[in-house]
């Protein structure tokens, strides 16, 4: 059985920059604690022989394989931008320097 307390509850709101009223705090001892006798429920079981894998169901890659293909007219794109110089896109600066 884990015991969380009002002060554990308060350090854990700290580190995640939160502010809580109390009532809230006393809600969140509750439900952590349920969480945590959940979580020794879980490590009561017998995972022997039982290989750690990261998705219950296999996964197989669905990208496609890179192809070289055509570039859109150079054109065609500055006509499609919605600010351009006739080179380049032209786009708010949103880094500090020259």
């Amino acid at each position: 059985m884990s015991t969380i307390t009002e002060k554990d509850v308060e350090y854990i709101a700290n580190l995640a920059q939160l502010t809580l009223d109390d009532s809230l705090k006393a809600r969140l001892v509750g439900e952590l604690g349920n969480i945590l006798d959940y979580i020794d429920k879980l490590n009561e079981l017998d995972t022997d022989g039982v290989e750690p894998m990261m998705h219950v169901q296999p996964l197989t890659n669905v990208f496609r394989d890179d192809e070289i293909a055509p570039s859109l007219p150079r054109e065609r794109v500055m006509e499609a931008a919605p600010k351009h110089d006739g080179e380049y896109i032209l786009v708010p600066q949103i880094l500090e320097g020259d």
